[in-house]
C-alpha cells in the first residue's frame, strides 16, 4: 500500500497546530514533543498502527505507550483525529479541571491512553510489562489453528525517558528476553529541559542498545516514509530482538525563535503562536482542522474497523473450538477472582513455627493452581522471598508460557514492568523482594497505586527481625512510609494463618495494589485466636485477637511478629486488657464505623501500640494520650532476637507502657 505522504504531511502540520494553540490556551503544556514527533505520530495513527478507535479495548490492538508523558498534546491530538471518543472541545479543555486531555496521560481517563505515564522513564518499563504480557498470552491462548493475538507494544521515548534508571534496567530485562515484539522509538532531538544534551549525556545510544540486545536503526524522524518503513521493518523483523528506532528530530518543529532549543520543550514557544501557525500555513481559525484530513481519518478509521472484523471471525472460530481457553481470557480480561479461595487453603499445623515469607510459599502453591493467570515474579531472590510457583517454569525467551519471572536485581524496572502486565490486562502480576528495597521500587508502587492497578507485593525480611545483616537492611521506617502512599493496601500478618487472610485479600483486590510485609524470622502460631477469626479478621484489616475477660481497661495493638509481644504483656497487665490485630491499616478503615468502634470503642483511650518501626503512625488509633513501642533509629547487626531486646520491642516495654498511662 502506497504512504499517503501528502495528507499525511497536512495531517502532522494541523497536529502542531492543535498543540500550540492547546498550550497557549492554557498558558501551559509542552510543546517540544508534539510538534518535533508530528510527522511519526501521522505515521503511527494514519499508516502503521494496528487499533480501532471505536474499541479502544480491543485485544489484539498494537499498544502505543507515549513514555514522555509530558508530551500529552501529542496523543490528544492523534487520538482526536483518529476518531477515538475525545472531541475537539476535549482537546480545546487540555489541562483544565476534569478534561479528558489532563497534563499528562492518565489510564482509564481518556479513551486509547495505554499507560500514565507522568514520571519520565516508567512508560519505558510500563512497554516492556506490556511485552511480557503479550509474549505470555500469545504462548497462553494461540492454538496451531488460530492465532488471536499477535500485535507489538510500540514506546516514545525522549532523553530524559532514557537518562531515567528505571528505563536501563527495563530496556536490559528487554533485551535478555528477547522481546521482538516491543518497539521502542528514541526521540533523539539533543535537547532536555534545562540545557542542551550534551551537558549531561555523551553517550552512543546505538550502541548502548545493540549492547543490550536492541536491532536498532536511526532514521530522519521529519521523513514519514522513512519512519513507515523503519517501523514495518522492526514488526517485520525476524532476529528475535526487540527494537530501537532512533528517530532525529527538531524539538519545537515549527516555532523558529525556539525550535532546537530547551526553550522549545515547555510552554516558551507559546508565545509565538500567532507567528507559528502563520508559518506553517495554517488559516486564522484556531484548534483547524482540514476537511480532507477529517475525511482521511474517517476512511482510514473503517479501514481499521474491517481489519478488525477479518480478526473477528478468526476469534470467534477459536472461541467455538476452545471453549475452556476462551473462559479463561475472558477471566483475565473481567479481572475474575474465583469462589472460596480461602477454603482451598488447608490449616496450618497447630505446633508450627516457620516465617511468613515460609507461609506465604505454601499458601502461593495451591492459589496459583486456582488462578492460572497469576504469575509471580522476584529481584533476583526466589530462594529467599520463596514465592516461585513450584507447579510451572521461568519465563525465557524459550518459554514465554513460564509463570515465574526472573527480573535480576531491578527493584524499579520490576515494579514498572509489573504495572506494564497490569495495564495489559490478561495476567495478575507479583513481584518480590527485601522490603527495605522497597524504595527502590517506590514511584511504580505509587503509580500502580494512583491508577488502582492490582498488582501485587510480596516483600519479606520486614523488620529488625532480620538480624545479623544489620542496619542497611532493617526497615524501620519502611513500611509505615509505604502505608502513607493513598490506595496502598500494606497487610503486615502476625503468623501463617494470618498470612493466608492476607494474600486472599490481595488476590481478592482487584481495584488497587497490596503490598504483603512478611519475616525472615519464624514466628509461632498465634493458636490462642481460631484460624477463622486469624483469616477473616486480616480481611478486614484489623480485629479483636484477645478480648478482655473483665471490665475494659486497656487495649494493645499491635501487626506482625510483634503480635506475639502485645499477647505476651497482656498476660502480665490482668484480665481488663484487650489485643487487637491491625495487619492493615488501609482496610480497616474501609470497614463500617460500627465495626471499627466494636473493635477499638472511643471509651477506652488507654492504648499501647507495639511495632518494631518508626511509631508515628501509631498515634492515628492510641491517640496522643496513649503509648506506641517502636523505633526512632535504625537497626543493629546481631541476631534479630537480641536486636529486637537491645532496641526495646519486647513484652515488657509494653508492660511498662501500659503502667506509665494514667489511670481511667
Amino acid at each position: 500500500m502506497t504512504i499517503p505522504i501528502d495528507i499525511l504531511s497536512r495531517a502532522a502540520t494541523q497536529a502542531r497546530g492543535l498543540a500550540i494553540d492547546a498550550v497557549h490556551a492554557c498558558n501551559s503544556g509542552h510543546l517540544g514533543l508534539p510538534l518535533g514527533c508530528a510527522e511519526i505520530g501521522a505515521g503511527l495513527y494514519g499508516y502503521a498502527l494496528q487499533h480501532n478507535p471505536d474499541q479502544p479495548k480491543w485485544i489484539n490492538r498494537d499498544r502505543f505507550v507515549l513514555s514522555a508523558g509530558h508530551g500529552s498534546m501529542f496523543l490528544y491530538s492523534w487520538l482526536h483525529l483518529s476518531g477515538y471518543d475525545l472531541p475537539l472541545q476535549e482537546v480545546k479543555n487540555f489541562r483544565q479541571l476534569h478534561s479528558r486531555t489532563p497534563g499528562h496521560p492518565e489510564f482509564r481517563e481518556t479513551p486509547g491512553v495505554e499507560a500514565t505515564s507522568g514520571p519520565l522513564g516508567q512508560g519505558v518499563g510500563n512497554a516492556v510489562g506490556m511485552a511480557v504480557a503479550s509474549k505470555m498470552a500469545a504462548a497462553k491462548f494461540n492454538t496451531p489453528a488460530h492465532t488471536i493475538l499477535d500485535h507489538h507494544v510500540i514506546c516514545l521515548a525522549g532523553d530524559g525517558c532514557l537518562q531515567e534508571g528505571v528505563a536501563a534496567e527495563a530496556s536490559a530485562f528487554a533485551g535478555h528476553f528477547g522481546l521482538d515484539n516491543l518497539i521502542l522509538i528514541y526521540d533523539s532531538n539533543d535537547v532536555t529541559l534545562d540545557a542542551m544534551a550534551k551537558a549531561t549525556q555523551s553517550e552512543n545510544a546505538a550502541l548502548r542498545y545493540e549492547a543490550y540486545g536492541f536491532d536498532v536503526q536511526t532514521i530522519n524522524g521529519h521523513d514519514i516514509v522513512a519512519f513507515v518503513d523503519a517501523l514495518t521493518k522492526a514488526k517485520n523483523a525476524t532476529s528475535g530482538k526487540p527494537q530501537f528506532i532512533i528517530a532525529r528530530t527538531l524539538i519545537g518543529k515549527g516555532i523558529p525563535e525556539v525550535a532546537g532549543t530547551s526553550k522549545a520543550h515547555g510552554e516558551g514557544g507559546a508565545k509565538f503562536a500567532d507567528a507559528a501557525r502563520k508559518g506553517l500555513g495554517l488559516p486564522d481559525e484556531h484548534f483547524y482542522v482540514s476537511d480532507d484530513v477529517r475525511a482521511y481519518f474517517a476512511a482510514h478509521k473503517k479501514k481499521l474497523a474491517a481489519n478488525g472484523e477479518k480478526w473477528n471471525v478468526i476469534y470467534h472460530a477459536w472461541r467455538a473450538a476452545n471453549p475452556s481457553l476462551a473462559a479463561l481470557l475472558d477471566s483475565g480480561l473481567n479481572n475474575t477472582v474465583p469462589a472460596g479461595l480461602l477454603a482451598k487453603i488447608p490449616p496450618f499445623a497447630a505446633d508450627s513455627k516457620i516465617a511468613t515469607r515460609k507461609a506465604g510459599s505454601d499458601l502461593l502453591q495451591p492459589l496459583a493452581e486456582a488462578m492460572p493467570l497469576l504469575i509471580s515474579g522476584s529481584a533476583d531472590l526466589f530462594g529467599s522471598t520463596l514465592n516461585y510457583i513450584a507447579a510451572s517454569k521461568d519465563f525465557t525467551r524459550e518459554n514465554p508460557s513460564g509463570r515465574n519471572i526472573r527480573f535480576g536485581i531491578r527493584e524499579h524496572g520490576m515494579a514498572a514492568i509489573l504495572n506494564g502486565i497490569a495495564y495489559h490486562g490478561v495476567f495478575r502480576p507479583a513481584g518480590a523482594t527485601f522490603m527495605v528495597f522497597a524504595d527502590y521500587a517506590r514511584p511504580s508502587i505509587r503509580l500502580a497505586s494512583l491508577v488502582s492497578l492490582p498488582v501485587i507485593y510480596i516483600f519479606t525480611h520486614d523488620s529488625i527481625g532480620v538480624g545479623e545483616d544489620g542496619p542497611t537492611h532493617q526497615p524501620v521506617e519502611t513500611v509505615s512510609g509505604l502505608r502513607v502512599i493513598p490506595n496502598l493496601d500494606v497487610i503486615r500478618p502476625a503468623d501463617p494463618e494470618e498470612t493466608a487472610g492476607a494474600f486472599i485479600a490481595a488476590l481478592e483486590r482487584i481495584n488497587g495494589p497490596t503490598l504483603l510485609s512478611l519475616t525472615r524470622q519464624a514466628v509461632p502460631m498465634l493458636n490462642q485466636i481460631p484460624v477463622q477469626q486469624r483469616r477473616e479478621g486480616v480481611l478486614r484489616g484489623g480485629y479483636i485477637a484477645l478480648k478482655e475477660k473483665s471490665k475494659l481497661d486497656l487495649i494493645i495493638l499491635s501487626c506482625g511478629s510483634e503480635l506475639q509481644l502485645a499477647f505476651d504483656a497482656a498476660k502480665q497487665l490482668g484480665d481488663g486488657v484487650r489485643v487487637v490485630s491491625l495487619p492493615c491499616f488501609e482496610r480497616f478503615e474501609r470497614q463500617p464505623a460500627a465495626y471499627r468502634e466494636e473493635v477499638l470503642p472511643s471509651g477506652c483511650r488507654r492504648r499501647v501500640a507495639i511495632e518494631a518501626g518508626v511509631p508515628d503512625l501509631w498515634y492515628r488509633y492510641v491517640g496522643l494520650d496513649g503509648k506506641v513501642v517502636g523505633l526512632n533509629r535504625f537497626g543493629l547487626s546481631a541476631p534479630g532476637g537480641t536486636v529486637m531486646k537491645t532496641l526495646g520491642i519486647t513484652a515488657e516495654s509494653v508492660v511498662k507502657a501500659a503502667q506509665s498511662l494514667p489511670a481511667a
